[in-house]
Parts: structure tokens; C-alpha cells; sequence
């Protein structure tokens, strides 16, 4: 909506404008402040060129009003263009605030949990975000590939084959088992130590040279729960990409950055010129026993990504992950890309309460919050919905119990109350979408007509929550428009009034707005509660 009434308007005055949304709706429904920015070139005051431009929309369809208020012009949407909107979106409801395919192809990453474990609370944050911005990427027509990054190399691997032998050791053969100060704890690693032993027999179990091919198929086994609590949640993956695959490239990789002079040896470790790129020391890459750090991993990754030749490239890390981002794009530019493509989020701690006090770790896992306990307790549309609530680089703190309400108070209760009331408004009528489909809007009144609106804006709302990484902004407007839809049917008798058909086609456009943009963030609209 907003695009083509910025397009119109710049057509009409062969300029270009910003549009603005005036905060009191009774001004209009769009404004612009273009008459102050031509002031000085045509020696003019604002308010004399506004009333010049207004007399350019004289007899103009899309406008209800047009006017010049102290230099800015503000703009009133006629009903039968809105009426034009809401017919073109209920014939075409899967094109709803659907853009037309752009050309920047967009590699994103998140997740990218070692597979140590099944995933926690906080991985559901960024599994969460990273999987609303694909669907509203793509939605916009961004063409999006979805990546997971499993670290199935280096230590935290080796120490995955010792957990589970400990494991075996102490709740299986019932053994005394000396534990040493870091190792990996949950219920899961019994499970994992039994296929082991089933399969590989006793005795690998104590055998340390075969920890690494107990570690090796121990990660699948954790790659399997991990993809299948993903799944619950309503995430599903493009690709996955192994880095004990990648290292294989190491030599290659390694040869690129010493031929551009940003490695050093010192100490017998190698050492990349970070600093250069604003970290605040150099890091190394290969250590003093000639094996390559999780650095160097990492740029052998994003080697591989900047070849495969995308326009832009989003990570989702956690907010432990901060100062890892200079000396990532360090190594991007040493290895002759722009790091600018490279764009990190941070998805910060989550605190979660249940009755206001804070929520029993999981004896299954160990000493963490599991994202499965969670999902099974509330429901994946919930835990997606109240971590879409707050900006990922945000801390978000959360009561479990007050997603268990059906009132206000547990905003997706009352966002697919409202869906649902507007589908049993159509039930009890005994009517259906296509017997209103033709109707005219003409005589529909303005608290209608504001309705109409507040649903028709779906679109930029996406497009600045996509532009700004940030689905807060959806979350907020569909509760506001599930506000507005309360308000309206409890001001506003519908079955059996004289405007019953008109309003039931308001109700339409609203209830369109909320399922796709539920859908959007992986929630599926409620038919009924």
C-alpha cells in the first residue's frame, strides 16, 4: 500500500517524497514535509509550496482528502481505494503483502550449536529469529538460503567422546568414576553410551584411542535430536555444513593469507594480524602443536561462503560472541572479500521464570534449560511468539505461567483470539469470504474504514522489520491489530445489522492480516479456541 501511494504521489509531482505515517490518523493517513526541502531551492516558504502541491491531486481517486497543514501535505486514502486493496488481497490471498522477487541473494546462518548436546533455551532464541527472517525475507522476495554450521571439529569434540565412555562408566557398568573438572553431564550421553556399546561392543568404551570414533558417532546421534527439536519448533534447514569437512582447506587457506602478509609466527604459533582490522590483539590461528584453532576454522568457513558468491552474508551468533567479529572480518578482508557483506546479530541471554521463580535445569541435560522441556510445556507457536516479543540483542526475561493465561496478559492467546472470534462471526452468519467479496465500502464508516487500514499495513511493517532485523516490530503489530479488531466488534453489532456484510469484510481483511503475518513468524493462526 504504502508503494503505491509513494509512487503515485511522486508521479503526480514529478519529485521524489518521504512518507510519513502522522501519529493522530484523523490528519491522514500519510504526510509528507517534501514542501521544506524545496523551500530554499525555489525561494519559497513551505507553507506557500504545500498549497501549491495539494492543488496537483484535484479529482484524484486514491485520496479522500489532500491538504496543506503549516507546510506539510498530508494525504486521506479514499474508501474506494482501500476498498480496491481489500479486493485485490481476499482474490489473491496468498500474494498478500507479498513483494515481487528482488536480486540480492542472502546467505543465513544461525544455530551453528556444537553438537555436544541437545539445544538449549538460549539456541531457541537465535534458531527463532534466524528462522522469522528467512520467512520474511522470502516473503519480500529475497532470495534466502538457510544455513547450519556444526562444529564437529577440535576439542569440544574429544571431550565429547570422554563424556560419553564417563558416562557408560558411572550409570551403566555402575563403575566409580573420577571426573575431571570439564566435561559434558545429561541424561542424553547414557542414551548415546547404550547405541554405542550395542553397535561397537564393551570394550570401546574404555578404550581412549577409539574416543574420536565415539565422538564421531556420538555427533550424529546428537545432530538427530537436534534437527528433530528444530523440527517441533518449526525450523528446517537448507543446508548443513560440516567443519571437520572444511579442513581439508586449511593449506589453501593458510597459503592465501601468507602471501598477503597477515599471518606471523611467534612463540612456535601462527598468528593473524587481527588488530589491523580493529581487534584488540592478534589472534592465533594455528597453535604451538601445529593444530589450527576454532579461528581458524571459522575462516575457512566463511572462505567457502564468500565463494559460493552471495550478496550478503547474516550470522546469528550468541552475545558471548562479540569480540569475535573483528578478527572474523579481519580474515574476510585478508582473504581478499569485502567484509562488509558480513553482517553479525547477536542474540542475547534469555531468563526464564516459571511462577516468578526461576526455571529447574534439566536433569537430562545436565545443567541447562532444554529448548524441547520448553516446547513441550507452552507449545512451539508460543515460545516462538514471546521470543519475537523483544529485539534479539535484547535480554528478554519471561514467566512461562503467563503464557498459560487466556486474556490480554498472554499476548498470542489474544492475537489468535482474535482470529478466531472474526472466523465464528462468519460461522454463526452462515456466510463465507466469497459472499463478500464484492462489497463496496462506500457508506462504511470511519471506524471501518481505520480498520481497513490498520490491516492494509502488514507489508511495510515487514519490510522495516526485515530492513532492520527486528520482528519485534510484527509481534507488536498484530497485537495492536487484534486490539483494534476487540475494539471494533465489541463497539460495532455485526450479525444481523443493517452493515452485518461490510463489516464482516472489514473483519476479513483483519483476519488475512493476522494469519499470514503469524505465519510469517511460524505461527499458525487459530480457527477456533
Amino acid at each position: 500500500m504504502q508503494n503505491l501511494v509513494k509512487e503515485f504521489i511522486e508521479k503526480t509531482l514529478g519529485i521524489s517524497v518521504v512518507l510519513e505515517k502522522p501519529k493522530d490518523i484523523t490528519l491522514g493517513h500519510y504526510a509528507t514535509p517534501v514542501a521544506f526541502s524545496l523551500a530554499k531551492e525555489l525561494k519559497k516558504s513551505p507553507m506557500q509550496i504545500a498549497d501549491e502541491l495539494v492543488s496537483k491531486f484535484e479529482n484524484c481517486s486514491m485520496f479522500e482528502k489532500v491538504e496543506a497543514v503549516k507546510g506539510f501535505i498530508n494525504f486521506k486514502l479514499s474508501s474506494a481505494f482501500l476498498q480496491s486493496l481489500v479486493d485485490d488481497a481476499l482474490s489473491n490471498e496468498d500474494e498478500f503483502a507479498r513483494q515481487t522477487r528482488k536480486d540480492e541473494k542472502i546467505l543465513l546462518e544461525y544455530v551453528s550449536a556444537n553438537p555436544t548436546g541437545p539445544l538449549h533455551i538460549g539456541h531457541a532464541r537465535g534458531a527463532i529469529a534466524g528462522d522469522s527472517l528467512a520467512r520474511v525475507g522470502k516473503h519480500l522476495g529475497y532470495d534466502i538460503t538457510t544455513e547450519y554450521y556444526i562444529n564437529d571439529a577440535g576439542a569440544q569434540m574429544d571431550l565429547l567422546g570422554l563424556s560419553v565412555s564417563l558416562a557408560a562408566r558411572d550409570f551403566i557398568f555402575k563403575e566409580e568414576v573420577a571426573y575431571p573438572e570439564t566435561y559434558y553431564r545429561g541424561d542424553y550421553l547414557i542414551d548415546i553410551a547404550n547405541v554405542v556399546i550395542e553397535k561397537f561392543g564393551k570394550d570401546i568404551i574404555y578404550d581412549e584411542s577409539k574416543f574420536k570414533d565415539i565422538a564421531l558417532f556420538a555427533k550424529d546421534l546428537v545432530m538427530d535430536i537436534i534437527v528433530k527439536d528444530l523440527k517441533d519448533l518449526g525450523i528446517e534447514f537448507d543446508n548443513f555444513v560440516s567443519e571437520k569437512s572444511l579442513y581439508s582447506e586449511w593449506d589453501n587457506t593458510k597459503e592465501v593469507l601468507e602471501k598477503n602478509g597477515s599471518l606471523y609466527n611467534k612463540s612456535d604459533k601462527i598468528y593473524l594480524r587481527s588488530t589491523q582490522y580493529g581487534d584488540d590483539s592478534d589472534r592465533v590461528v594455528v597453535r604451538d602443536n601445529g593444530i589450527p584453532t576454532y579461528l581458524a576454522g571459522d575462516i575457512i568457513y566463511h572462505k567457502d561462503k564468500f565463494d559460493r558468491d552471495f550478496d550478503r552474508y547474516i550470522n546469528i551468533w550468541g552475545a558471548d560472541h562479540h569480540g569475535y567479529i573483528p578478527r572474523v572480518k579481519a580474515a574476510i578482508e585478508f582473504l581478499g572479500n569485502d567484509s562488509s557483506k558480513l553482517e553479525v546479530i547477536l542474540s542475547q541471554m534469555v531468563q526464564l521464570l516459571k511462577g516468578g521463580e526461576p526455571y529447574k535445569m534439566s536433569k537430562r541435560a545436565g545443567n541447562v534449560i532444554l529448548m524441547s522441556d520448553i516446547t513441550e510445556e507452552i507449545g512451539a507457536d508460543a515460545l516462538r511468539f514471546i521470543f519475537l516479543t523483544r529485539k534479539s540483542d535484547t535480554h528478554l526475561e519471561f514467566d512461562i505461567d503467563m503464557l498459560k493465561n487466556q486474556d490480554s496478559s498472554n499476548p498470542i492467546f489474544y492475537i489468535n483470539y482474535a482470529h478466531a472470534r472474526i472466523n465464528q462471526v462468519f460461522v454463526k452468519a452462515e456466510i463465507n469470504y466469497d459472499d463478500i467479496r464484492d462489497v463496496s465500502f462506500e457508506e462504511l464508516n470511519q471506524d471501518g474504514l481505520n480498520l481497513v487500514y490498520e490491516a492494509l499495513l502488514l507489508e511495510s511493517v515487514l519490510v522495516e522489520a526485515f530492513s532492520k532485523r527486528d520482528m519485534q516490530k510484527i509481534t507488536e503489530y498484530l497485537y495492536n491489530l487484534a486490539s483494534s479488531v476487540h475494539k471494533f466488534y465489541n463497539e460495532h453489532k455485526v450479525i444481523g445489522s443493517s452493515e452485518q456484510n461490510v463489516y464482516l469484510k472489514v473483519l476479513a481483511i483483519a483476519a488475512l492480516s493476522i494469519n499470514v503475518g503469524l505465519s510469517l513468524l511460524g505461527i499458525k493462526a487459530k480457527e477456533i479456541m
